[in-house]
């Protein structure tokens, strides 16, 4: 029953099936469950599978029953759909992609073409130095000669903001 102090809430658990889920993931679909019930809100359920080389359709479906065993029902998500959808990760990566490219060319975003070793290398380096560890920026200024010069390398870029 929704409380009357309460605005209604929509709250999201995206899981990512790489394995079966554990009590940390059913704390948290347990609790938004709760707080979009108790709001008179929507519980949103979507499948983070991008994660290609570890998530199964078997993980997959196990989240899905494991939330149906449990009573928590979605409003949103596998099996139910709803507006926002698709609620597989995978399949929303054309709207992304669109998105991504508003953002470059309104540049508020750009490409960064730093490889997983030197990222990780400036994060050892930050906590070296007891510096919280993250992105230290080293795209965001690239000039165009720097950015055909990592293409020309074979790099793959993604989009930071």
């Amino acid at each position: 029953m929704p409380s009357n102090s309460a605005r209604p809430v929509r709250v999201r658990f995206a899981p990512s099936p790489t394995g079966d889920l554990h009590v940390g993931n059913i704390r948290t679909a347990l609790f938004d469950w709760a707080y979009a019930r108790h709001t008179g809100g929507q519980f949103i359920f979507r499948i983070e599978d991008t994660d290609t080389d570890r998530v199964t359709d078997e993980y997959i479906q196990a989240a899905i029953d494991t939330l149906k065993w449990l009573g928590l029902n979605w409003d949103e998500g596998p099996e139910v759909g709803g507006p926002y959808g698709p609620y597989l990760q995978s399949q929303r990566l054309d709207i992304y992609a669109e998105w991504a490219g508003k953002f470059l060319a309104n540049c508020d975003s750009y490409y960064c073409y730093c490889s997983p070793d030197e990222l990780e290398a400036v994060r050892e380096a930050q906590r070296k130095a007891n510096v919280a560890p993250g992105y230290n920026g080293h795209c965001r200024d690239l000039t165009a000669d720097q950015i055909e010069a990592y293409k020309a390398q074979g790099r793959e870029a993604v989009v930071r903001m």
